[in-house]
C-alpha cells in the first residue's frame, strides 16, 4: 500500500495538515526533508529554512496554531514509469483562536510534486500556489507569507 500513489499521495497531503494542526512544525517540516517549499516566489530548502519561515510566520497559542487545514479535491497525476507524480489540491484553514469566533480564515490552492523510492512516496515541491479568498487572518498570521 505505501506505493499505491491513489493511497499515499492524499495520506501526505492529511499527514502534513494534520501535523501542522497539532503545532509539530518540525514534523510537517520533516515531510520536506527531500524537497522543498515554494512561497511567495522564493524556494526554502531544508527542514530547519521550512520550520524558520513557519515559525515566523504562523501565531501559536500554546504551541498550537489553533487551525483546522482542510484539504480537498486532490487531482493526482502520475507519470508513467510510477515513481514521480503532481497533485493539485484546494486548501482552507478554519481557525477557533481565543477571542474570535470559529472562522474560515482562508482558501487556496497547493501545488504538489512527489517521487517515489524504497521508502515509499515523498514530497519533491510543495508550492503555495495561490491564495483565492481571505477571511479575517489577523489571529492565525505574524507576517504575509504570499
Amino acid at each position: 500500500m505505501r506505493h499505491d500513489p491513489a493511497i499515499a499521495i492524499p495520506n501526505l497531503l492529511y499527514t502534513y495538515a494534520m501535523r501542522f494542526d497539532d503545532g509539530d512544525f518540525d514534523g510537517a517540516a520533516a515531510l520536506f526533508d527531500k524537497g522543498s517549499v515554494l512561497a511567495g516566489g522564493h524556494r526554502i530548502t531544508g527542514r530547519a529554512a521550512i520550520l524558520e519561515m513557519w515559525r515566523m510566520w504562523v501565531k501559536t497559542y500554546d504551541g498550537r496554531p489553533l487551525t483546522r487545514h482542510i484539504t480537498t479535491n486532490p487531482i493526482i497525476e502520475v507519470v508513467d514509469d510510477g515513481a514521480a507524480a503532481t497533485c493539485q489540491s484546494q486548501w482552507t484553514v478554519i481557525q477557533a483562536a481565543p477571542g474570535y469566533p470559529l472562522q474560515i480564515v482562508a482558501s487556496g490552492r497547493y501545488r504538489d510534486a512527489f517521487a517515489r523510492d524504497g521508502d515509499g512516496w515523498h514530497f519533491t515541491e510543495r508550492e503555495y500556489l495561490q491564495t483565492d479568498l481571505v477571511g479575517d487572518s489577523s489571529a492565525h498570521t505574524l507576517q504575509s507569507l504570499i
